[in-house]
């Protein structure tokens, strides 16, 4: 049994040391090299002076270098903050000063360019440096290379799974990114919980696409190491070199969020693809695009999943009811309890809007200094056990959802997403959700924007499929039969490229946002 998030890696080295546990590139590590380098990275954060609970950022593209320190960081008895490589190092600054990072992991590359940023972060005392070249000064930092010799052996501080094991760092919709603590009995028992309901064993290969800041993307790296399964890591230009690893891999498991699932549905997947299954969360999963993957991959399960950041996981629906309910978000994960409840706190009846309320081991300890937006997302939540003096923290979602009679979840909208046009408030997945049914549409977005008369009025921005020849008054005719008039857009934007995505992959409704504010604005001025 593994408590702390490391361990189930010194465990599979225990038990299956010469099993292929981490892939990149050219390079392979078995679990007694990968428990070794974990170790030594440990070892080398310890010689640094990292404290017990102190930030070590990482902010690597994905490879090697990146897993051992995450992992070698909370070996140490410290505390990891993945920093999303696409990020500008404005934005990385911001992240290593909120958290008050001490030990930076980075490239030779990476640090020239974040030089500048890293004056605003006082509290960092060390950079390890992956890589040769030419270092730039900074004062007050020491800088080590990541492969010096190995420092004399030190003892891990001693943890528990209460206390902290990383930070992920979540856009909001308005202001900075949050910091989510996750603690190790999150993170141990969410790896546990998806690896049961998706039958991981040892014989599994997981493909690594998404970013491993994202909590979604970090879950391919604990849930295999969970059950002793190898992971292939991948930085991927294209779609098309997604479906290359899986072949050259022999990947049984893959997960990505639906703006690549788009694109991976529109490849010639062979015959005698190797995937067991498929993941979807980050949005909803758009019939044509599920019905496009069943088709070309019939013998990969999918799973439809739904997670927030704030709890990592909370449902997913079984692949036999895909057919049945592919609207549903399913039901909630093993050891979890997701609720539906009205802003009062009952619970809501079936088929009843109200927010999604997730409890249990799952819940994290609430945002990194910043007690007002803690205090509006992480309540107490209160036992019908009336004996029970102490209450528990649960997390409300910010999610407006319903469950039908059968006890199954259906998204409606974020909180904060909600179109508020004439009166109505429309959910924008509910129009994307018409829009993408129709034919030669690849990708769109529904967004509100400020309306003289309206209010908002809906706006989609759609990107056609390549090769189609499809006009926005065309699509607009085409989603008319199936809206109600207050739904109906009030401009359709064809765009001539693949629309924009926030550093996790998905579809970038508040830029899109921001570039169209004044659509209506400008016409009446």
């Amino acid at each position: 049994m593994s408590n702390l998030i490391h361990e189930f890696i010194f465990r599979s080295a225990t038990r299956t040391p010469q099993a292929e546990a981490l892939v990149y590139g050219t390079s392979r590590l078995d679990y007694a090299t990968l428990a070794g380098g974990v170790d030594g990275a440990a070892q080398a954060l310890l010689a640094a002076g990292l404290g017990r609970g102190e930030r070590v950022a990482v902010y690597l593209e994905k490879r090697i270098e990146n897993v051992l320190a995450m992992f070698g960081a909370a070996a140490a008895g410290g505390v990891f903050v993945p920093v999303n490589p696409l990020l500008k190092p404005e934005q990385v600054g911001y992240i290593l000063a909120d958290c008050n990072v001490r030990v930076l992991v980075t490239s030779v590359d990476r640090l020239k360019l974040l030089a500048p940023a890293l004056a605003a972060c006082p509290d960092l005392h060390t950079v390890l440096v992956v890589g040769a070249g030419a270092l730039p000064a900074l004062p007050g930092v020491t800088l080590q290379a990541w492969d010096g010799p190995a420092p004399a052996p030190r003892a891990p501080h001693r943890v528990i799974d209460t206390d902290m094991a990383a930070i992920l760092y979540t856009s909001g919709s308005t202001g900075k990114p949050k910091g989510v603590v996750l603690s190790h009995r999150n993170m141990v028992a969410g790896a546990d919980s998806v690896a049961s309901y998706l039958g991981n064993t040892a014989a599994d290969r997981l493909l690594a696409v998404l970013p491993l800041s994202f909590d979604y993307g970090l879950s391919q790296l604990t849930t295999a190491f969970s059950v002793g399964a190898t992971v292939v890591l991948i930085n991927h230009l294209l779609a098309r070199d997604v479906l290359k690893a899986v072949v050259a891999e022999r990947v049984t498991g893959l997960a990505a969020v639906p703006p690549l699932w788009i694109q991976l549905a529109a490849l010639p997947w062979p015959a005698d693809c190797s995937l067991r299954y498929l993941t979807n969360s980050g949005g909803a999963l758009q019939r044509p695009t599920l019905d496009a993957l069943r088709a070309a991959l019939p013998n990969a399960k999918p799973f439809l999943m739904y997670g927030l950041t704030e709890a990592f996981r909370s449902t997913y629906l079984p692949p036999d009811e895909a057919e049945r309910r592919p609207d549903s978000m399913g039901k909630a994960i093993p050891n979890a309890e997701v609720m539906v409840l009205r802003a009062d706190g009952s619970a809501c009846d079936a088929g009843e809007p109200g927010e999604l309320v997730h409890r249990g081991a799952l819940v994290s300890l609430g945002y990194w200094n910043d007690p007002a937006k803690t205090a509006e997302r992480f309540k107490p939540f209160v036992s019908v056990h009336q004996g029970l003096v102490l209450t528990e923290m649960a997390v409300w979602s910010g999610d407006t959802v319903r469950k039908d009679a059968d006890g199954f979840l259906y998204f409606i909208s974020r909180n904060d997403e909600m179109i508020k046009t004439s009166g109505y408030r429309v959910s924008p997945s509910e129009v994307e959700e018409v829009v993408y049914a129709r034919e030669h549409v690849a990708e769109a977005a529904a967004i509100g924007v400020a309306h003289p008369a309206l209010g908002q009025a809906i706006v989609v921005i759609a990107y056609p499929k390549e090769g189609a020849a499809l006009t926005a008054a065309e699509l607009l005719a085409a989603c008319k039969p199936h809206l109600p008039a207050y739904m109906l857009p009030a401009k359709v934007v064809m765009a001539d490229a693949s629309l924009p995505r926030n550093p996790n992959g998905k579809i970038d409704r508040k830029l899109l946002s921001l570039q169209y504010e004044n659509t209506f604005m400008e016409t009446t001025q």
